[in-house]
């Protein structure tokens, strides 16, 4: 079976994955690079491991991680798209069976907020995963002056944390803001489009989506 760690050893691989996270950075965006799809990945694998999935499905939401964001060495526009069609070609260069290529090509396809759907477990997984990635270190401008929204927003946030109850009925995003950087009302500003998708990604696993920031639970 193609792992992660199979993707991590293929040069071709990381390089996309670098120069479309250099051409978001000539964007102004925050880093989608390394720190980023691994992080994904890892919060993938522990939703659905916690969700009583198959290794099987826990492996493949991994490779959806890794490669969600190449689309973007395309163009920002559309690139959950374009990213699902260079997935493909990839992994079938690598000859991953057409069911599990399937899987992760839709995961893939639907992770953005503009378009996605969770169609499916891993679809669901890759959602979550990757709206909840929200932090301080994700800001590459150092210069605080001239933050734009989006930089006082990840950069406020000093903590986050998404966890699924004992129950299995609840997954939350515990966000810590620190509000001299950006307000609360900014960060659903730029991402409420992003925590309504978290919400039907949460329902689509049969769990009830909560938000809570500054331990005010909003959604």
């Amino acid at each position: 079976m193609i792992t992660l760690e199979t993707l991590r050893e293929n040069k071709d691989i990381n390089t996309y994955i670098t120069a479309a996270d250099r051409s978001l950075e000539a964007l102004g965006y925050t880093e989608h690079s390394y720190a980023h799809v691994l992080r994904v990945a890892k919060t993938a694998a522990y939703i659905l491991t916690t969700m009583g999935c198959s290794d099987h499905e826990v492996q493949l939401a991994r490779v959806a991680a890794y490669l969600h964001d190449i689309g973007n060495l395309v163009n920002r526009t559309d690139h959950s798209q374009s990213g699902a069609v260079m997935a493909f070609r990839i992994l079938d260069k690598m000859d991953m069976p057409a069911e599990d290529l399937a899987t992760v090509v839709t995961a893939i396809g639907n992770h953005d907020e503009g378009t996605g759907v969770p169609v499916d477990a891993v679809a669901a997984a890759l959602i979550l995963a990757d709206k909840s990635d929200v932090r301080r270190s994700r800001v590459r401008n150092i210069d605080p002056a001239t933050f734009d929204i989006h930089d006082r927003v990840n950069y406020s946030v000093r903590s986050s944390q998404l966890s699924i109850n004992e129950a299995r009925d609840q997954v939350t995003l515990s966000l810590d803001i620190d509000t001299q950087y950006g307000s609360i009302m900014e960060y659903f500003e730029i991402f409420l489009e992003r925590m309504l998708l978290c919400r039907r990604a949460a329902n689509k696993l049969g769990l009830e989506f909560k938000l809570i920031i500054n331990e005010q639970h909003l959604m």
